[in-house]
């Protein structure tokens, strides 16, 4: 069972870091870039549609992956279903730890669905029509703060997850 759970432990990490990678390698490179101002006859549009489309895929496939292995590695380390409904392993510094990372996961995955499904889809169409137009800039600003709140989450689950092998400081 401890082989198990290494194997599911770096799953989990990998997830995390390829998720997290891709996510700050967009917000902090792919973007500015196009901002600059593309080089080589790239269509903005169509190159941050692609990414975006390429990366949700990803983005979502991590999400299943982190929330298989990340339930599996609560398991091995102890956490049954009857633990859910106890008020004291709530309020117990590993369970408080577990409803934080738990509560943030679930804001970061609300957050990438009004983000992949709805705001970047129309940023993308709104860029195609009319890049300069004033719905194009708004919602430009929107996606790319959606993408900052989840750069700034998923450093808070890296934390979390440090919490709950460390103990909290």
């Amino acid at each position: 069972m401890r082989l198990l759970y290494l194997i599911s432990v770096g799953v989990h990490v990998l997830a995390a870091t390829l998720w997290i990678g891709g996510l700050f390698f967009i917000v902090l490179v792919v973007v500015p870039w196009l901002k600059k101002g593309a080089e080589g006859g790239v269509d903005p549009a169509a190159f941050l549609r692609e990414t975006g489309e390429r990366f949700r895929l990803v983005g979502w496939v991590c999400f299943g992956i982190l929330a298989l292995t990340g339930s599996f590695n609560l398991w091995v380390r102890g956490v049954r279903p009857v633990d859910l409904a106890d008020l004291e392993w709530w309020t117990a510094p590993f369970g408080s730890a577990v409803a934080l990372k738990l509560v943030v996961f679930a804001l970061v995955v609300g957050v990438s669905a009004v983000h992949d499904f709805v705001i970047g889809p129309r940023a993308t169409e709104a860029i195609q029509r009319d890049p300069g137009s004033a719905e194009t800039v708004a919602l430009r600003r929107r996606a790319s703060l959606l993408g900052r709140l989840n750069g700034l989450l998923a450093l808070v689950l890296l934390g979390l997850g440090v919490v709950l092998v460390r103990g909290w400081p």
